[in-house]
């Protein structure tokens, strides 16, 4: 038990990741705990120094022991660098955690993965675009990667979880906060399907600045990372730029020039990221032969001519009621039932405010 203790101790301390892989990688903890007393005569004006203080202030057996005790009840794992259970990918990264806690089942990272980050504000496009690329993937047995933000990430971890595939989120808080609130079934679901990681102890808040610093996991867990809709200062960029830095490939959905939703990953086009065209193209890059590539569903010639007039009217941008009437110049209670039909057969979705979108359907 004394091992546990002392790399929870170690994990939990308020020193940079990298002291606390030179400590672990060069010391027995036991050891280490005995002899850091020495240590902290040597300058505690220095950094290093700082930090051995900041090391034993922090060691208290009965509070650690609790903590021990709270992590298993919950089903929180705690692993170390020297862990086999510690994910190959990360290893090989500049400044891997020393430490990561997990929730659920973390051996499937070892595995093909891919990250699929966007805005947390995404549009019906680039919701449909995250939902068709993830859906293949999943039924490709590819895990996913992402960080349980609100938009893009949500939707790829839900669709992830709907087609039976492995989905992991990497968390810029402890993982046993739920961030944001809104997703707790969601980030439930993924502690029981697929796994839940953070490099931060459990108890840390959801900090502005983890953020940034959790999404070098993100890309080192994946053998690929995919952009849908991310402004140019945003964290799906920071993660995209670290990916590429990693020596992984990058590629970036194409979006409306008109939207500052898409600044960021049509800057990556123009930097050099790939640009997303099909999934074909995706696979090769991954290396991976699949087995069914979804296609589009052609069912337009089910419809009856009024629908397909109105239908052909629909795109993936969303259309108002009134503006429908005024280029369709039919009888609105007509208008009406044909719009219900059209849903009816999940050729178009009505959306909020009375707009109507097209649906993408794949077999």
């Amino acid at each position: 038990m004394i091992d546990e203790i002392l790399n929870l101790w170690l994990a939990s301390a308020m020193v940079p990741q990298s002291f606390k892989l030179d400590i672990l990688l060069c010391s027995n903890l036991e050891s280490y705990y005995g002899e850091l007393k020495n240590c902290i005569g040597l300058s505690q004006k220095s950094k290093k120094g700082t930090y051995y203080k900041t090391l034993l202030d922090s060691f208290d057996e009965e509070e650690l022991k609790e903590k021990l005790h709270d992590l298993k009840k919950q089903g929180i794992e705690l692993i170390s660098f020297k862990s086999p259970s510690y994910p190959e990918k990360l290893r090989n990264i500049e400044n891997p955690p020393a430490y990561i806690f997990v929730k659920g089942n973390i051996a499937p990272t070892n595995l093909k993965c891919v990250s699929i980050v966007g805005s947390r504000d995404c549009s019906y496009y680039g919701e449909e675009a995250a939902r068709f690329i993830t859906k293949q993937l999943a039924i490709e047995g590819i895990g996913i990667i992402s960080g349980l933000a609100r938009g893009i990430d949500s939707v790829a971890h839900k669709v992830a979880l709907d087609n039976n595939g492995f989905t992991a989120a990497v968390l810029g808080c402890g993982v046993d906060k739920v961030y944001p609130r809104e997703s707790k079934k969601l980030y439930e679901s993924i502690g029981e399907k697929g796994a839940l990681i953070s490099e931060f102890p459990p108890g840390t808040p959801p900090i502005s600045s983890n953020f940034p610093q959790r999404n070098r996991i993100i890309s080192a867990l994946s053998d690929l990372t995919v952009v849908v809709e991310a402004g140019e200062k945003s964290g799906s960029i920071i993660t995209a730029t670290i990916a590429m830095e990693q020596g992984k490939e990058v590629i970036a959905v194409p979006g409306s020039i008109f939207s500052n939703r898409n600044t960021g990953t049509h800057a990556l086009i123009r930097d050099g990221a790939y640009i997303f065209t099909n999934m074909e193209e995706l696979f090769s890059l991954l290396g991976h032969r699949a087995r069914n590539i979804i296609k589009k569903s052609e069912s337009i010639e089910k419809l009856t001519d009024k629908e397909k007039c109105i239908y052909e009217l629909i795109d993936d941008n969303p259309i108002h009621i009134d503006e429908i009437i005024k280029r369709t110049n039919i009888d609105i209670k007509y208008l009406y039932e044909v719009l219900f039909e059209l849903q009816l057969k999940k050729e178009i979705r009505c959306i909020s405010g009375n707009y109507y979108v097209k649906i993408h359907e794949f077999q």
